[in-house]
């Protein structure tokens, strides 16, 4: 679904990525994990175009898309949320999730004047998604309060409502639990793993608890200052010695490097 070739960007001085490359498999759920500091977050704005590379390149279904910006790449079926969500306070849960549909004949205002009907029908067609979407996420009972005073754990899923209202193919998690309780978490997980199945998306989300990662992901791809450390199944990758190291035993990966 997804091909990094290469991949580097640095900030200044910084060079956050090095050389990375790997693939997100169609179908999959893949958690792409790391210690804090790693890169995971510059490579998920790298693939949706919210960063460019200084080298390498993004392919998204076999298309090279790194010079494309974020909205086209969104078109095509890329989607990602955001460690602290990015709702429009002020809207309800309804208006943001139809705010995030994609309704092309509802950006010409001359169509809107013009082809009123054509725009209805459209509108209709987003609305009803949006209320599908509450339904599945279980935020149809907030759906006419402001978005701004949702709990974190209803950001989330408004978050993930958000991306899936683009009806995409791939969608990029970062660190959808942060901030919330097991319970929602496991929710959530439920999601995921429902859309993934029934409805075969593609998943790739950045995540720090261990746990859940072995819990959702088939696969998992660890990230160490800006480099891929290893990649394979969840156990074979958290029993990989590199991996204890560089998430608890401070330093010996760095060292050896």
């Amino acid at each position: 679904m997804i091909t990094v070739e290469h991949a580097s960007v640095s900030f200044g001085g910084l060079r956050a990525l090095r050389d990375v490359s790997f693939d997100i498999t169609s179908g999959r759920i893949t958690g792409l994990i790391g210690p804090n500091g790693a890169g995971k977050t510059t490579m998920f704005n790298a693939i949706a175009g919210h960063v460019p590379l200084n080298s390498g390149r993004v392919l998204l279904e076999g298309r090279d898309i790194t010079r494309l910006p974020p909205h086209a790449r969104a078109q095509m079926g890329l989607a990602r949320t955001f460690q602290l969500p990015q709702e429009f306070r002020r809207l309800t849960v309804l208006e943001n999730l139809m705010a995030a549909a994609a309704m092309p004949r509802g950006e010409s205002v001359l169509n809107v004047v013009f082809r009123r009907g054509a725009y209805a029908q459209e509108e209709r067609a987003a609305f009803d998604a949006a209320c599908e979407i509450m339904d599945l996420l279980e935020i149809a009972h907030v759906e006419r309060e402001a978005a701004g005073n949702l709990s974190g754990g209803q950001k989330k899923l408004l978050e993930l409502g958000r991306a899936l209202m683009r009806k995409p193919r791939v969608v990029l998690l970062d660190e959808i639990g942060a901030g919330i309780n097991r319970t929602l978490l496991a929710k959530i997980a439920e999601k995921i793993r429902m859309l993934n199945t029934d409805q075969g998306l593609t998943f790739c989300l950045i995540e720090h608890d261990l746990a859940y990662v072995r819990s959702l992901c088939d696969e998992a791809i660890v990230l160490v200052q800006g480099e891929v450390l290893v990649r394979g199944d969840v156990d074979t990758v958290e029993a990989d010695e590199r991996v204890i190291e560089a998430y608890f035993g401070g330093g010996k990966y760095e060292a050896a490097q």
